[in-house]
């Protein structure tokens, strides 16, 4: 029992390193289960012809069972002619056997059909259980391909993730971000010298400008007042 336990375990994990060493294990399970559906298209196609059999035989059963009836039917009828005088007893006799042998004939073929519809019966019955069961499980393992593959999706995401994550050097960048900030610092400082020197570069005649308009505007508003006074 060890042993064939042991050889179970080496074909298994045999069978999983052949799984791992295939170049794209999804498409070679999906071209798996296109096969089986192939297969299942044939499968379907026999159980049509089989059904088709079935019915067929049911068909002929019935006809015979008819048609020996009704031999039974004219032999009956013949011999009643026959006991009211309107065929002779010879011919009648004759007549009735044939119909008789002809209604054994259909009788045998009855039986034969009974038999055929038996056996088809059980066919289309297996049948129908092997289409049913090799389509859920198709179903099953289409759902299953599809949870695999999502899952596949997010562990390469994942994966990618944890890998760029792990390439990050969070004391470099945070020395990159304090250097970007001195930086700064040192632009706005020239920027704010460069102002003070454009402040003190002002020529003679601006600054005689501006103090010239503050007297102008003294003058003016001293103009104003002088007016009132007058009553101008």
């Amino acid at each position: 029992m060890n042993i064939f336990r042991r050889l179970f375990n080496v074909g298994k994990a045999e069978a999983n390193s052949a799984i791992d060493k295939m170049e794209n294990p999804i498409k070679m399970t999906e071209q798996g289960i296109k096969d089986i559906k192939n297969d299942l298209t044939e499968a379907m196609e026999g159980l049509a012809q089989v059904k088709a059999m079935l019915i067929r035989s049911t068909n002929d059963k019935t006809q015979f069972e008819t048609k020996a009836k009704d031999y039974q039917n004219k032999a009956m009828l013949i011999l009643q002619k026959a006991g009211k005088g309107e065929l002779t007893a010879e011919n009648a006799d004759r007549l009735a056997t044939e119909a008789l042998v002809k209604k054994e004939e259909n009788t045998e073929h009855v039986n034969r059909c009974t038999i055929e519809v038996t056996n088809f019966s059980k066919s289309v019955s297996q049948l129908e259980t092997n289409v049913n069961s090799l389509r859920n499980n198709i179903s099953k393992w289409e759902n299953e391909l599809k949870t695999l593959k999502a899952r596949v999706k997010v562990s390469k995401a994942t994966k990618n993730l944890n890998k760029q994550m792990a390439a990050i050097d969070s004391s470099s960048t945070v020395n990159m971000l304090e250097k970007m900030k001195e930086k700064v610092s040192e632009e706005e400082a020239l920027a704010e010298a460069y102002g003070d020197i454009a402040n003190e570069s002002k020529s003679i005649d601006e600054e005689l400008d501006k103090a010239l308009g503050s007297k102008k505007t003294s003058a003016a508003s001293n103009l104003e007042e002088l007016k009132k006074q007058m009553g101008l």
